[in-house]
């Protein structure tokens, strides 16, 4: 079998992405901790570029970007496809992964960890304009149809993360109220057998993450 090592963090909703195509294909795979204030030697010379996980190195060939590495998954390994088949709606996943990542998780991001109130609530702003998008689209139950699939795996950090942000903050960007449709897929999502077993636990997450925000308060 080939060999395939995940250079990871855990708690990290972009590696999480990685793990979860692993699991849906059934593949074997060895997963090497990193510690981000003190990189390994193994994440400097596989990502010299970012110096980021996650990395997935198969045959001792890195992938890097989790979105990229997902698909690489799907196009190399057997099993159940991760991706539409159909050319185009391969296409539209591709285009809202990215979205997500380029819009909300940095809308959000800025409305979670910045001090400035005007960016603060731009922030916010506009992270509830591009929820608005992705509640629009969102037709069946799950973006992959009745399973999960490709654009589910990008979303898992609005089901999963961003709970745990607004929990931290008192922020309410992604609500039952202002979003029912997405927050009922989430909700399916983070249930999922699969998901279920592969997200990080929570408490340690609020801890990291409240810490964090403290500290950013701290040296204001």
């Amino acid at each position: 079998m080939a060999e395939v090592k995940l250079l990871g963090v855990r708690g990290s909703p972009f590696v999480t992405r990685v793990v979860i195509a692993l699991k849906l294909k059934g593949i074997e795979y060895e997963f090497l901790e990193e510690n981000l204030g003190n990189k390994s030697e193994l994440l400097l010379k596989y990502n010299p570029i970012h110096k980021t996980v996650p990395v997935l190195v198969h045959n001792e060939k890195p992938i890097l970007e989790s979105l990229i590495i997902v698909e690489y998954i799907d196009e190399v390994f057997n099993g159940n496809s991760i991706l539409p088949k159909e050319p185009y709606q391969r296409a539209l996943a591709r285009f809202w992964s990215k979205f997500i990542d380029d819009k909300i998780v940095s809308s959000v991001k800025k409305a979670v960890f910045t001090l400035d109130e005007v960016e603060r609530e731009k922030g916010i702003e506009e992270s509830l304009e591009a929820l608005q998008f992705l509640e629009d689209d969102l037709k069946t139950k799950f973006f992959g149809g009745d399973e999960i699939g490709f654009l589910d795996i990008a979303a898992l950090i609005i089901a999963y993360w961003v709970p745990i942000f607004q929990e931290v903050t008192g922020l309410q960007i992604f609500t039952s109220e202002k979003f029912p449709k997405l927050y009922n897929w989430s909700q399916e999502l983070i249930n999922h057998p699969i998901i279920k077993e592969t997200l990080p636990p929570r408490e340690p997450l609020l801890a990291f993450f409240k810490a964090r925000i403290e500290g950013l308060s701290a040296s204001k």
